[in-house]
């Protein structure tokens, strides 16, 4: 059975920052869902703040470097998924209100 869990993955990847904007993809919001299955396979469900983001491949990368780290993980898959599309409201306060928090931004 496996022991890693959600928080351990969401942690991991928080260690991963946007460098656009300077905070990590949790915070951001940009991370949906991480499923862990018994075998300790790790699927991670995330998007992007926007289609065309120069970085995607290497944030896809990063974020896979970042849950292959947790120990005794399996094979780590990220997809990044379009929708729901990412806006601002799906950020934590921090980043709303650093950003300019009306979503005018985005």
């Amino acid at each position: 059975m496996c022991t890693i869990t959600k928080d351990q993955v969401y942690k991991a990847i928080s260690t991963v920052v946007d460098p656009e904007v300077g905070f990590n993809l949790v915070e951001m919001g940009l991370i949906y869902d991480a499923i862990i299955e018994e075998s300790c396979n790790v699927k991670v469900v995330m998007t992007l703040s926007t289609r065309g983001c120069p970085l995607h491949q290497m944030i896809k990368q990063w974020v896979h470097e970042a849950v292959e780290r947790i120990e005794g993980v399996g094979v780590v898959e990220v997809e990044v998924v379009w929708e729901p599309a990412w806006n601002i409201s799906m950020a934590d306060d921090n980043v709303k209100a650093a950003l300019g928090g009306s979503g005018t931004m985005w």
